[in-house]
């Protein structure tokens, strides 16, 4: 009997599991190149557009930039099955040298690839 009960409990659980569905974030682009920028002007920003292609509730837990000059923003609300959103990056070359970078930002998610990772580089020009 008790046998009966767990089986019957677990394949509840199992069918509960499998109704709910996964998120799936797709980005319409994983890197972007800024180009040439001056170092006069040092800020530059991106936008990676992404759309919940999955059948449940997409939540971004985290976006981590590689370092301190480069800052993603990220929609703190869950994004609903065939909505999109944007994760706004934004690189702060003030006070760095001038010359080639590449940054990585990770994005941790409830998607069912839980982390993905954008890139953002560029050249820098030095003379102010």
């Amino acid at each position: 009997m008790k046998k009966l009960i767990l089986t019957t409990i677990l394949s509840v659980f199992a069918i509960l599991a499998f109704a709910a569905g996964e998120a799936e974030i797709k980005f319409d682009k994983t890197s972007h190149n800024f180009g040439t920028f001056p170092e006069s002007s040092p800020k530059v920003t991106c936008v990676f557009k992404f759309t919940n292609t999955g059948d449940n509730l997409l939540v971004i837990h985290q976006a981590i930039a590689s370092c301190g000059c480069t800052v993603p923003q990220y929609p703190k609300e869950p994004i609903k099955p065939g909505e999109s959103g944007e994760i706004v990056v934004t690189y702060n070359g003030e006070g760095k040298f001038p010359g080639h970078f590449r940054k990585s930002i990770t994005i941790r998610s409830n998607a069912k690839q839980e982390i993905i990772r954008l890139y953002v580089e560029g050249d820098m020009l030095g003379g102010k």
